[in-house]
């Protein structure tokens, strides 16, 4: 799929229409969590994407408790800085033994651009994101926190992530009325098997003018063409997260769809697609034929806001 640039929400912002995702980067606290990256083959996969084009990275403190952004930061030192658009995150708990190392009062906020900064190696980000909404702190003190950090050159443009409609709507309306720096972005999951996003965020996006980054458009694997109604594949980080307790929306079980037959009729139809497209051999490379199907609903959608979707690699 050959790279495109799209303006980064309302900006004039160039940006590649595939965004690097890095959650994988750097091994986790679990050392039998398949499909992370150590730093050599992250950089190995940066500079590929480098190479057919991409400039446009994402990652967040939380990703591997800082591992992801040193890793980034170690092979941005090499580039030249101006032909990346680097974007970071915030918002979750970084230091157990410190209770106000996570939410987004102005105190985590303003230490959390600061070591993401010492951890990217970079004196500025381009785009810095809440990660989720934080119902303890007053909306108002974030989001004037990051109006200072952008008249003080910390960080260039500001973005939400995982928030509701009613959220993104009264973040836009604050800065408005307030006069402070207008959000450009939302990011947030949206494939064919999360279209949550349709209910009321696409709407509050097309009327604020907030450029659109759908994370997961392969649903944590599922829609990699991989899986069987007998298992997901061995060593996939599908049939991991079925040895994990609890639900997470990014990594999702195979008992979360399992028994869902609309979604078993579903990747029915995306093989047929892709066996219509007959882009590989379809003995030999189904799966790789039908994850090219997922991202393109996201990029093919009438949904001219949509800029540039989230893939995060493994191995």
């Amino acid at each position: 799929m050959a790279v495109q640039y799209r303006y980064l929400g309302g900006t004039g912002v160039k940006v590649s229409n595939i965004c690097l995702g890095t959650m994988t980067f750097g091994q986790s606290k679990n050392p039998n969590r398949p499909g992370q990256c150590d730093e050599a083959a992250a950089h190995k996969i940066m500079d590929r994407f480098a190479e057919l084009g991409g400039n446009f990275i994402d990652t967040a403190n939380v990703y591997v408790m800082g591992v992801s952004e040193s890793i980034v930061g170690s092979w941005l030192a090499k580039r030249k800085r101006e032909d990346f658009v680097l974007a970071t995150k915030g918002r979750f708990q970084m230091d157990s033994n410190n209770q106000n190392s996570g939410g987004l009062s102005r105190k985590n906020i303003t230490w959390s651009v600061e070591e993401s900064l010492k951890r990217l190696r970079t004196d500025y980000i381009d785009l810095y994101q809440i990660h989720a909404w934080d119902p303890a702190t007053p909306i108002e003190e974030t989001v004037r926190t990051l109006d200072d950090l952008v008249r003080a050159g910390k960080i260039r443009y500001v973005g939400a992530s995982n928030v509701t409609g009613w959220q993104m709507q009264k973040i836009m309306d604050l800065c408005q009325y307030k006069g402070f720096n207008r959000w450009i972005t939302l990011q947030a999951q949206y494939s064919l098997l999360n279209r949550e996003l349709e209910w009321e965020l696409i709407d509050c996006c097309k009327n604020e003018g907030l450029g659109i980054l759908p994370w997961s458009p392969l649903k944590g694997g599922w829609l990699s063409g991989k899986m069987t109604r007998e298992s997901a594949p061995e060593g996939s980080r599908v049939a991991f997260m079925e040895t994990q307790p609890g639900v997470n929306e990014s990594s999702p079980s195979f008992s979360k769809f399992a028994q869902e037959e609309k979604v078993w009729k579903l990747l029915d139809l995306m093989q047929s697609v892709a066996n219509e497209a007959g882009r590989c051999n379809p003995e030999s490379e189904t799966g790789q034929r039908q994850s090219t199907q997922a991202p393109k609903f996201t990029l093919k959608a009438p949904l001219h806001f949509v800029y540039s979707y989230l893939i995060a690699p493994s191995i």
